[in-house]
């Protein structure tokens, strides 16, 4: 395929170029041993370099398919960029996966070694590899536990191997951009995950899409707190390569508990997100206003409501822009200071950010920016702007990116951050490129319903995922879960209903919110029109990545959770 020409033709030959150019700048801030420690650029360099250079002399060669197991640490980028260098393929795991989850991947990748964080991590993934036919070298950053015919080592011994950084690097040059940089693996909320084949051109279109934007915002020097897993596509793109490579440090996150702490620790510029995160963020809010006295809260929401008046009309007349800027000051200030003070972006992806939601945090003065991506386009599509947020699209599609609307209402998409397929299934992959007659490049099948307003996209269903009722009514059960979702009293929810007279939902409630959900579907409902409305609800236990129903990335598995919780769902229409 015809794919246009970039600055570097491989990731390892952007960040190690980055390397020397910024040996003595910081690239990593991570928390060892009670402190955060910092990794400069050039201590990375020599890392990925000796780390290429274990791993091809215990034989893995280009081509090869490496499984990445780890936490949001150092480790994992240094991991990732040795392995690319030697042409190798990433196939980056979340930590989360069962062994069942590992033996599926495995099997179906034919990786035939892992790199991985922990040995309680590693021992799963041998857990799978006994399922998928087995494992010949594992390197583990702890103790590496031990399988018949398996070459573990540790990570200090693969530190410790000799390494020649300007050769990688002049090798990294001379690779092809369409070489494959990683083999990532879909949520699976369809069924099996589909192993996405992204070349090294598409991460780096992403790079060169998002440049201008990280360009006037200044990002170069200042902090990225990374919480998204970095096996999840999103982050393996933005936060582990292409905004170290503008400049700015990376600091992990040590976790969702934390996070509040690490705001004002950290002072982050920028921080991305799954519209949940924006949930627990509001609840901890409104939790706290709560113990305020009555005039703290009726000053707060009179921000909001202000705040919301200006994102959305009519204009404020004289006194309510006094009002306004007063309530900058006495409730504005101080949120944006729980989140560090000097936060640019918010940015939100991997699923629908409710605009009531968003609207919230920007209303406070917070820069929230709702994205769109997917695995197959490298992933990032679009996303808004600081000074062009329409927080009811996902923003312009990126420089370079293509997008129309085909007929039926699907989102397609075409540029240099188009994967090359997926791994050993063509029926899928020719169902999700397809060329237009008489042209070349194929356009991606998003799968998605949306319309383009004014050069905004705005994504408005998914296209396979509609609930015909007994009427004949066709129904987007996400758009009434991400409703129910964004009520304070509820956790999760899934919509059922095909082939019905009308709809039923299985809802878990917030915390402290057991018996008390009847109210936020009342709400919901009156937003709805008839079709779409909640006939009978029941409250039931969480989807976990324990039960198998809800994805790494927090999304649940809707058919897998309508198949799972069927007696419970049949009992409401009884």
């Amino acid at each position: 395929m015809p794919y246009s020409p970039g600055g570097w033709p491989t990731l390892p030959a952007m960040m190690l170029t980055r390397a020397a150019e910024w040996a003595d700048r910081p690239l990593f801030r991570h928390w060892q041993d009670g402190a955060w420690r910092s990794v400069p650029w050039g201590a990375f360099a020599m890392q990925v370099a000796a780390v290429a250079a274990f791993l091809r002399a215990r034989g893995v060669a280009p081509g090869d398919r490496v499984l990445l197991v780890s936490e949001n640490r150092p480790e994992f980028p240094i991991a990732d960029t040795a392995i690319m260098a030697i042409g190798a393929i990433t196939v980056p795991t979340y930590t989360t996966n069962l062994a069942a989850d590992h033996a599926h991947i495995l099997r179906d990748s034919g990786a035939r070694a892992a790199i991985v964080s922990t040995r309680r991590l590693a021992e799963r993934v041998l857990e799978g590899a006994a399922l998928a036919g087995g494992l010949d070298l594992l390197v583990c950053a702890e103790d590496p536990p031990s399988a018949p015919g398996l070459a573990a080592h540790g990570w200090a011994e693969a530190l410790a191997a000799r390494g020649d950084v300007a050769a990688l690097r002049a090798a990294a040059e001379q690779a092809s951009a369409e070489s494959l940089a990683c083999l990532i693996y879909t949520s699976g909320t369809g069924g099996l995950p589909k192993g996405v084949m992204l070349p090294h051109r598409a991460l780096l279109a992403n790079r060169t899409g998002v440049l201008p934007l990280a360009e006037r915002l200044g990002l170069a020097g200042k902090p990225y707190l990374s919480f998204l897993p970095l096996s999840h596509s999103y982050e393996h793109t933005v936060g582990g390569f292409l905004l170290p490579s503008i400049g700015m440090e990376v600091v992990y996150s040590r976790g969702a508990d934390r996070l509040s702490q690490e705001f004002a620790e950290i002072r982050p510029a920028v921080i991305t997100a799954v519209p949940r995160l924006f949930e627990v963020l509001r609840g901890r809010i409104l939790a706290g206003l709560e113990k305020e006295k009555a005039w703290k809260r009726a000053l707060f929401e009179r921000a909001v409501a202000l705040g919301l008046r200006r994102l959305d009309g009519p204009p404020l007349g004289l006194l309510e822009r006094l009002q306004d800027a007063v309530l900058d000051r006495l409730v504005r200030e101080k949120t944006r200071a729980r989140f560090g003070g000097r936060l640019q972006a918010m940015v939100s992806g991997g699923a629908r950010l409710d605009p009531e939601l968003s609207g919230f945090f920007m209303a406070l003065g917070l820069p929230v920016l709702q994205g769109y991506g997917q695995t197959e386009a490298g992933p990032v599509v679009s996303v808004n702007l600081p000074w062009a947020n329409r927080r009811h699209t996902v923003g312009p599609p990126l420089k370079g990116v293509e997008c129309r609307i085909a007929e039926d209402g699907e989102v397609l998409i075409r540029g240099d951050l188009v994967m090359t397929g997926y791994w050993n299934n063509p029926e899928a992959t020719a169902a999700a490129l397809v060329p237009a007659s008489g042209e070349n490049r194929p356009w991606l099948h998003t799968g998605d319903v949306g319309v383009m307003e004014e050069g905004y996209l705005r994504i408005t269903d998914r296209k396979k995922d509609f609930i015909k009722t007994l009427g004949g009514d066709m129904v987007s059960p996400a758009k009434i879960e991400s409703l129910l979702m964004a009520e304070p009293e509820i956790h999760q929810a899934v919509i059922a209903g095909e082939g019905r007279p009308a709809l039923v939902a299985l809802i878990v409630p917030a915390e402290g919110m057991a018996g008390r959900t009847g109210e936020a579907v009342r709400r919901v409902n009156a937003k709805l029109p008839t079709i779409e409305r909640i006939r009978h609800f029941a409250e039931t236990e969480p989807f976990t990545i324990e039960n198998g129903l809800l994805t790494p990335t927090m999304k649940v598995k809707r058919r897998a959770a309508v198949e799972a919780r069927a007696a419970e769902i049949e009992a409401l229409w009884d």
